[in-house]
């Protein structure tokens, strides 16, 4: 889409963005559609990317020449304010001004839970990626943002041009942005080889950064990713799954304990498709949920972690690594089980009755909320007209160790025209003393997966040795044992 930017000396449109209740200035994406119903906005704007709506960034103060007619505004920041909305009528040689006051429709920093993006890149055709991650970790109110470097042929990625560690000229008390790695392998261009791992927290490069037909066509597809988070643990870093756990590594590195947390929906064109992470959890791997965007802020989407009200990154990505998570593109979804949360685990006896309860709180409206228990839904309610605020509140009865998590989703869609939905990371049970169908309906699909995996390696990878060779296929059969031993 092309967006028409006004040069000429007509009317004046200045406005000022605030937040209602401190007052101060705040960044924002701005929509602005003139009497044609075209988006519009100052000559050196910079532009959203991604599917839906067309928004320009701007740091809370802007102004822009305007004709005579109707104009239809629209503001966002994050997804925890109301979105600001208004039809207004300009005047050709006349200027005028507009205070634009946002509200928080929760109280999320309140209660200690703060957002991140913990996949983030821009591509080579990005010409001003400062002023873009500036905006991005502003307009989009995260405490937490993380781009990475990667590496695909001689592709200049703009992302790849900062240093590892902490971007103190991004950062501040209330921003933490860092660059990380995203370490991967594809057996062929656009095809899913080992997968894709975040490595963050890192001090050094993890070499290699990819492997295989990613760097040419001579490359080795060697060493297997789980060499990568054993040097990125070596750091003290974290390792999170990418790309819903796709990749055949992905429950082998899982079953090593290799990885902290898995990316669900990162980028949006992702199914919304939670399988594999609760292949894992069925079989006893306690796997927090998180997310990011990929490909610019190309969607709503966030993970939200519980720490403290004053936002800390070393609380908040300790939290994380705990597990208490939360995962979305809007709604704030809590999930409590006798005052116990996500990360938790419940020691307790087969045949006992928990009292679960789900709370949420959204500026769209939610039409399904369901309990999880096991990979399975245990109970739901469905809202014909929607819910914006309210608790499910209902008993369970355990009958096996396992993990029990919430959903929700929703017809309705943000400006990024994305469904809304969220998921919380699980409440563990043990104790119980009896192991589940799924464990073993779990354990038997990742056996059968990584025995994909050994013939794809026996058959199709391509090593500088046969030594190389079996390293991996080593530690993919040893991955295969630890499944099989689980029953």
């Amino acid at each position: 889409m092309e967006f028409l930017v006004l040069g000429q000396a007509m009317g004046k449109l200045l406005a000022e963005i605030t937040d209602r209740k401190s007052g101060k200035q705040l960044e924002a994406r701005v929509q602005i559609l003139d009497p044609n119903g075209i988006p519009i906005g100052p000559k050196t704007s910079m532009w959203k990317k991604g599917p839906g709506e067309p928004f320009f960034y701007t740091n809370g103060l802007f102004e822009m020449d305007v004709t005579s007619g109707y104009y239809r505004i629209l503001v966002e920041r994050g997804t925890e304010y109301t979105p600001y909305k208004k039809d207004i009528f300009l005047t050709r040689n006349k200027r005028f001004v507009l205070d634009i006051s946002l509200e928080r429709w929760g109280s999320l920093p309140e209660k200690g839970w703060h957002p991140g993006n913990t996949h983030l890149h821009y591509d080579e055709k990005e010409k001003d990626p400062s002023r873009r991650l500036k905006y991005d970790s502003r307009v989009e109110d995260l405490r937490m943002t993380a781009i990475s470097i990667l590496k695909r042929g001689n592709l200049k990625y703009a992302t790849n041009d900062y240093p590892h560690g902490v971007l103190n000229e991004f950062s501040d008390t209330h921003h933490h942005v860092q660059n990380g790695e995203e370490t991967r392998h594809n057996s062929k261009p656009w095809e899913i080889g080992y997968g894709h791992v975040m490595l963050l927290d890192i001090k050094n490069t993890v070499q290699p950064v990819s492997r295989g037909i990613l760097v040419d066509q001579f490359e080795p597809d060697y060493p297997p990713l789980t060499y990568a988070c054993n040097k990125t643990i070596d750091q003290n870093g974290l390792v999170i799954w990418c790309h819903n756990g796709q990749g055949m590594e992905a429950p082998v590195a899982a079953i090593l304990k290799k990885v902290h947390a898995i990316n669900l929906f990162d980028p949006y064109w992702i199914d919304i498709e939670y399988t594999l992470w609760y292949h894992m959890l069925n079989c006893g791997i306690k796997l927090p949920v998180s997310t990011g965007t990929d490909w610019f802020v190309c969607s709503s989407n966030r993970v939200y972690t519980l720490s403290e009200p004053s936002f800390d990154y070393s609380k908040w990505v300790k939290q994380l690594r705990s597990g208490r998570t939360f995962i979305t593109n809007g709604p704030a979804l809590m999930i409590s089980i006798e005052e116990n949360v996500p990360g938790d685990t419940i020691t307790t006896v087969a045949g006992k009755t928990l009292n679960v309860k789900v709370d949420w709180e959204s500026y769209f409206q939610i039409e399904n909320v369901e309990i999880i228990f096991n990979g399975i839904v245990a109970s739901k309610k469905h809202f014909n007209n929607g819910s914006k605020k309210s608790s499910y509140e209902v008993d369970i009865e355990v009958k096996s160790d396992g993990w029990i998590a919430a959903r929700v989703n929703s017809s309705k869609r943000d400006s990024f025209f994305q469904p809304i939905w969220a998921h919380t990371s699980p409440i563990y049970i043990s104790g119980t003393g009896i192991t589940s169908n799924e464990l073993t309906i779990s354990s038997d699909f990742f056996a059968k997966k990584i025995t994909k995996g050994i013939e794809w390696v026996k058959t199709k990878g391509r090593f500088y040795s046969d030594v190389q060779r079996k390293e991996v296929i080593d530690l993919f059969k040893q991955a295969k044992n630890m499944y099989q031993d689980l029953t």
